[in-house]
Parts: structure tokens; sequence; C-alpha cells
């Protein structure tokens, strides 16, 4: 057998390509890192944009260093000139020390003959370097990660915006601010909860304030689950909502503090909230900038939220520099793909399958349609101006209270694909009802009927759930539902937990001896006309507590296993009564009805 040889016929541009690489390769072969870290930089210095070297570049030397172990002095310096480079700031270097550098503050880094470092300080405008023992233990690890993290914090605090005269102006006003928080912070208040810091940063009128530190950048963390502290143990500072609070320029000018805004002694207003002063009786300048709480992480917020954020500050959030969606999608963002966690039912419609303790998996319906509405649009925010130290407390209150329902909101979407033919146990679809309230529609066991839990949300502290149901007409039940829900945080564990009580009372009424007893006493003491004669249809008993004729309720088939309740099957105590805000519903047939015949819940085909 004869073999053929094969002549490969290269182009006059790529035969020039391959010998330029081959040149390369023979050039640079007994060449050190160290000469092709010179090279890099050569190169990155005869950009042809001299403000932004070439991006190829940067991350070429990125990726040399990151490859490279820092175990000389060299090298160190190397690094720290990238990072200095990759956060905007200058970088000199005078014998064994470094220094990089900002407008308003610079870092000090005196470095070992071996690539160690000895001492790292900080020093802001005006005031002598302090030495930081966390950037040290960074540095001494190796941990460039974390110091470029906290480094870029520091740069954002300092990162202040104008001319040398107005950034010492802001600097001075942010000075002042940082001192009113952390006397705010210090104000007494009855504790809320028996953790020490999870009360202060949910409850404190401040949250948890980081202030003092020249390495530490002025941060409040303002929200944190029961769950989290849990799983986190003592490090509850990672897993906390936070904010860090800075300044930025604004196309409006606005009147910020040059003094104390808190009259001495500290005072607290009848609703525990601390006494401020009008910013026209301490000294003040009229600026083109304003304080800013940048959120970490950025937080999905209803439309109504934040226009109240606008009436809480008097600071116009421009609509143009936001992007509106419903809610549930801004939740979906960032943290669940699609293709990967999602079933879609139509164009706006996702199946989620959420698995809970016991082997159990349930299944949770989002009706685009529902969501849609514009009161159920949001926007996410990543910052938030300010003017005043009086608008923090109010800031924080109103972020938490959406952290909150995006909390329960998400633990029903962030979680597994619901494939076709999965099989789950329960089925749940979630409505809108309002901007601080929602229900969940569900099938009670045992039943042909269909019932709902309405979840309302008042405030961060203040959750409870009602659930209209046949038979279940004792308000135990309720409180019982809304201390779990409290507890635990999560939709899914807390219906697993209301379908096993269900399951409980379902199973006492059709015990024989129960049974007998029930049907005797109806006998003989209750009117006919004032029973819940059928006590498998929740529709039915929904429909006599609200006065609404039971003919107004439409059962239609669907190839959908989710199933959809009716604005107007739902009593009208839910929007007038004490327990839930007064919000109006959206109008009856807006959302459709996915129930099988009969009530049955139908598979997905």
């Amino acid at each position: 057998m004869s073999s053929t040889n094969v002549k490969v016929i290269f182009s006059p541009s790529e035969m020039k390509e391959k010998s330029i690489i081959s040149d390369l390769h023979l050039k640079f072969a007994e060449r050190t890192w160290n000469d092709t870290f010179q090279l890099v930089r050569r190169c990155m210095e005869k950009s042809r944009d001299e403000s932004k070297p070439c991006e190829l570049l940067v991350r070429s030397l990125e990726r040399l260093q990151q490859e490279v172990n820092v175990s000389s002095m060299n090298t160190m310096r190397s690094r720290l000139e990238m990072i200095a480079t990759q956060q905007g700031m200058g970088f000199h270097v005078t014998e064994a020390t470094c220094y990089l550098t900002a407008d308003l503050f610079y870092l000090e880094v005196v470095l070992a003959p071996c690539g160690g470092v000895e001492e790292v300080k900080v020093a802001p405008h005006g005031a002598p370097p302090v030495s930081s023992d966390s950037l040290l233990q960074l540095l001494r690890l190796k941990n460039f990660a974390d110091f470029s993290v906290k480094l870029a914090g520091l740069f954002t605090q300092y990162n202040i915006p104008g001319d040398n005269e107005i950034k010492l102006k802001l600097l001075m006003s942010l000075q002042h601010l940082g001192r009113d928080l952390e006397q705010i912070s210090h104000l007494p208040r009855a504790p809320k909860d028996c953790d020490p810091e999870m009360d202060m940063i949910n409850n404190g009128s401040v949250g948890c304030l980081t202030i003092g530190k020249e390495d530490c950048p002025l941060t409040i963390q303002f929200y944190i689950t029961p769950t989290d502290v849990k799983k986190t143990d003592s490090h509850t500072k990672a897993v906390a909502q936070a904010a860090q609070v800075t300044v930025c320029a604004s196309n409006v000018t606005h009147k910020l503090q040059m003094a104390s805004v808190i009259p001495q002694p500290a005072q607290l207003d009848p609703q525990g909230y601390p006494v401020f002063l009008p910013l026209n009786e301490v000294a003040n300048e009229t600026l083109p900038a304003c304080f800013l709480l940048k959120l970490q992480p950025a937080v999905p917020m209803m439309m109504s939220f934040v226009n109240k954020l606008s009436i809480i500050t008097d600071v116009t959030i421009p609509d143009v520099d936001l992007q509106w969606a419903p809610l549930p999608k801004l939740l979906m963002r960032g943290s669940l793909s699609l293709n990967n966690h999602g079933e879609r039912l139509d164009e706006q419609d996702t199946i989620f399958t959420v698995p809970v303790p016991g082997d159990v998996m349930h299944s949770y319906i989002l009706p685009g349609a529902a969501w849609e509405a514009p009161a159920q649009r949001g926007t996410v925010m990543d910052s938030i101006p300010f003017t005043h130290p009086a608008h923090v407390p109010a800031v924080l209150e109103l972020l938490r209270h959406q952290c909150v329902i995006n909390l329960l909101l998400r633990s029903c979407i962030s979680s597994q694909w619901a494939s076709p033919g999965s099989v789950c146990d329960l089925h749940f679809e979630v409505l809108p009802e309002s901007d601080t309230s929602f229900s969940v529609t569900f099938n009670p066991p045992s039943t042909n009927s269909l019932a709902v839990l309405l979840v309302n949300i008042s405030d961060s502290h203040q959750i409870t759930c009602s659930l209209f149901a046949a038979g279940t007409c004792d308000p135990s039940l309720d409180e019982y539902i809304t201390t779990v829900m409290k507890r635990c945080m999560s939709v899914p564990e807390t219906l697993t937990t209301l379908y096993s009580k269900l399951e409980e009372i379902t199973s006492a009424l059709l015990s024989p001896g129960r049974r007998a007893t029930t049907e005797a006493e109806n006998d003989e003491s209750a009117p006919k006309s004032a029973t819940v004669t059928d006590t498998n249809s929740a529709l039915t008993e929904i429909s006599q507590r609200a006065a609404v004729p039971e003919d107004s309720f439409s059962i239609s088939g669907s190839a959908h296993y989710a199933m959809s309740v009716a604005n107007s099957e739902l009593p009208p105590e839910i929007n007038t009564s004490p327990v839930v805000n007064p919000y109006p519903f959206t109008p009856a047939g807006v959302f459709p009805h996915w129930i099988g015949n009969n009530g049955q819940l139908s598979e997905l085909t």
C-alpha cells in the first residue's frame, strides 16, 4: 500500500505571520520573565491612547503576573504597579518603598529584599500615614485579589469629583457625615434580636457602621437573613447586604453639611429616630455633588419603592438611567440561566422546581401577564443619592423592606430547571396582589378545590400570612404559618409546613368518629344556608365569605398543570383588613386560569 505525501501550501500572508512568530520564539527563548514584563510595559507606554493603555496588553501583563510566583522585590513591585494601574492610581518607587497614589490619599508599601512586605500605611489627605494591618496581612499572604478589592473600596471612597477646592470641601462634608452617622449608631435603642450583630444590622437606625479606620471605607451593613447567619456562623460580614457611603457629582447643586447636624446632646424623637438640625442652622456649602449609597450588591426595586426614595431624599433619580422589567425577571438575572433552570411555557411564563427538605419537589409558576403589569415592574438600583444624614434611616428601612420581598420571591425562582415530564410533588402559582403582597394558589390535600395563601409584607419586620380555603377559618393557623414564614424566610419551606398541617386537619375531619359528630352537629344546630356544605371546595367558602355569587368562579381546562385564581375570587377583606395593606388588586380576568377540568391539576403536555 503506497502512501501519499500531502503538501501544504501557505499564502504569502500566512508565511509572513509564521516567520514572525518563529523569529519571536527564537528571540525570546533565553529571556527571563522580568524581561518579558519590561517589554509589555514599554509597549503599554507607547500605546496610541496615552490616557488608556491597550487593553490587550494590560490583560497580557495581568495573565503573566498571575502565573509568576512573587519571590523577589522586582516581582512584587510589578504586581503592585499592575494593581495601581487597574484602579486608576499612580505608582512611584523610592528604593524599597512603593507608593500607590490618588488625589486625596496614598498607600505606602515597604518591601523586603526577598519580595516580602514589611509595612503598609494609608495616608488620607492632610493626615499622617497610619499603619494598616489588614492590608499588610493580605499582601503577606499574597492574596492580591482581596487586596485589590479593598483598595478599590478606598479609591471609591476618596474618588471625589471636582477641582481641588471642591474636592477638599466634599471630603470635609463626607467626614462630618460619617461622624454624624457614628453618633446615630451609638444612640440607645431597645434590642429586637437576641444576636447583637444581627440586631444591629437589621434593626439599627444606620445598620452596622464601619468607620474610623483609614484603611476601611465608610460602609453600612443593613440587612442579613437568619439563614445566612446560621450558614456562615461568625462570617456575618461576608453575606450581609451593604452600602458604601461616598460622594458623587451632580448636575444640580445641593446644600451639604460642613458641620455636624446633630444637636448636643443627641436626642431621639417619640418614634425613636434621632433629631437633626436643618442645614440652614449649621455651616453648609452649595456644591455640584451629593452623598451616595453604593449598594453592594445592587438591589432590584419596585417602581413604587424607587418613587419613595426620591420623596425621602428630595433628589430626583433620572429615569433615563433606569431599565424597567418585571420584578421576577430582575431577581433571576445574575443568579439564573433560563435554559438551565426554567422551562418556558410561552414568551413570559417560566416554571421553576424547588427541592425542599424531606425529598419533596415543588414547582412554581409566575405568570408573565400578571407580573408585566406596570405596578409590578422594577429596576436594579446600584446607588442611591441623598443630601442629609436624616435620609439614611428612612432609606435603609425602605431597602430592608424591598430585600425581604425579594428574598421571599427569590425562594420560589432561584432553583432548578423544570424539564418536560419532570415529576413534582406539589404545584403552586405565585401572583402579585400589590407592591407589598403576593398570593400563592395551590391544591390542598385530599380535595379537588383550590386554596390561596396571601403573603403581606407591611415592612421588613411585619410579615403576615392569611389562608383562604374550605374548612379553615382558624386564625391560629394563620398565626402559625406567619411564625414559620418569619423564621425560615422561604415560601417553599412555609408551604411544605402548611401542606403538612392541612393534611393533619383533613385526616382529623375524615376520621369516622369526627365525621359522625360533625354530621350530628350540623343536623341539629347549623342552618343549611349558613353552612359550608362542600368541605372539598375552597372557592365555595371564599365566595360565601366575600358575598360573591358562586357561579362567578370559572374553572377552565388547560394544558398546564399550574393554577390561577381570579382576583374577584378573593374576599374583599383582603384589601381592607388591618392585617394587610389597603392596595387594590388588579381587576379580575386579567390573569389566565390554568386549572384542569373539575378543579384537578392537569399534567403538562
